[in-house]
């Protein structure tokens, strides 16, 4: 076990609760909302997703970095949580086919990270008190000063965040002489995303977030995809009028995560900011068409509102999370399209929810 002298670091709070720890290596200061993530496996997978981007993550897993970091498993092409708060942090790895340790990835990422802390008590904390706004720091002596800093940053509701992960320009991904071609807007993607779409068949061209109708049109698709992505999915309105046009044309539109909040908006059904989240790979989910349960990957801070999906003429409830009955999943009733707030891509051992990947291209062929 390598020994090295580490700083002491603390998480504050938005409402001043201090948690102390200490650092990783790095020093320095990151702000951000703080969440947590109850997953025992995956931590790159989470570190490297676009819809956790500016957010602190506190990871409930006792353990992290253990089995090091390998690069092919990366959900973007960096690290995108602005920062990790968690209990032990192993500098040391024992997985034969790693690439680098955790602590290296971080350094190449340049991301600040603390260990030692009581996580139990951090996200109980979280679990009563909601998801706020926190910095973590080695900066330890210079509480009022972080207190007006802390005070300065942007709440998460009403936070377009999306343009801070998409592309830039569009691009291709998978066999340009595959059967199916999709449009997608990308509005914080996940690899693996893609590459489900692709191991199916699928030709894709992904859009920026603020792309037109005119322009994902163009590619002459079988289909639309708006993809998963971080903030609040009010703000981008951009988005939404893409949505209306694609629901318009009654072409096939499937949504994950943040592209079915998007769908919805676009249908007139509002959206909130959730108390703490969904966030972890062991979520309950009841398929209302099957009657089948389902163990899902999720990741979000924000919902659709229940009863106006209910009340909505064209809509139906087709998934709800069984802990606390919120929607997790729709589809119109006279229209191609369909989402859910969860992710099908990120199987959390079976393969649950990889049928809706299936259902889009059975939609495309059609």
């Amino acid at each position: 076990m390598k020994y090295k002298q580490r700083q002491k670091a603390l998480i504050l709070l938005a409402d001043g609760t201090i948690f102390y720890g200490k650092s990783i290596g790095k020093e320095g200061t990151a702000f951000g909302e703080v969440c947590f993530n109850t997953g025992t496996t995956g931590y790159q997978e989470i570190f490297t997703d676009p819809s956790y981007f500016g957010q602190l993550m506190v990871t409930t897993n006792a353990h992290i970095g253990n089995y090091g970091t390998k690069d092919s498993e990366v959900e973007s092409d960096s690290v995108k949580i602005a920062g990790l708060i968690c209990k032990n942090f192993s500098f040391e790895y024992s997985r034969p086919g790693a690439d680098r340790s955790l602590e290296e990835f971080f350094e190449m990422n340049d991301t600040l990270a603390i260990s030692d802390v009581d996580t139990r008590a951090l996200v109980s904390y979280i679990r009563d008190n909601g998801a706020m706004n926190a910095v973590i720091t080695t900066d330890v002596d210079n509480i009022e000063s972080l207190k007006k800093q802390l005070a300065e940053q942007p709440s998460m509701n009403g936070l377009e965040l999306a343009s801070k992960v998409s592309t830039k320009e569009p691009y291709f991904y998978g066999n340009e002489n595959a059967t199916y071609r999709i449009s997608a807007l990308d509005i914080g993607i996940k690899k693996n995303i893609l590459r489900n779409l692709a191991q199916r068949d699928a030709y894709i061209k992904v859009f920026p977030y603020n792309a037109k109708f005119e322009d994902l049109e163009a590619f002459n698709p079988d289909g639309y995809f708006l993809s998963n992505g971080p903030g609040d999915p009010e703000p981008l309105v951009e988005a939404q009028e893409v949505a209306k046009q694609i629901i318009a044309k009654n072409k096939p539109l499937f949504g994950i995560c943040l592209g079915h909040q998007v769908i919805a908006l676009a249908n007139g059904i509002s959206t909130y900011k959730m108390h703490n989240g969904h966030r972890g790979i062991n979520h309950p989910v009841k398929n209302l068409l099957t009657g089948k349960g389902e163990i899902t990957s999720q990741n979000h801070g924000f919902a659709i509102n229940r009863e106006e999906t209910e009340a909505h003429p064209d809509i139906e409830i087709t998934h709800v999370h069984l802990n606390d009955n919120t929607v997790a999943g729709i589809r119109m009733k006279d229209r191609n399209v369909f989402s859910v707030q969860y992710h099908p891509e990120a199987s959390p051992g079976p393969n649950d929810s990889t049928y809706l990947f299936d259902e889009f291209i059975e939609r495309l062929k059609k």
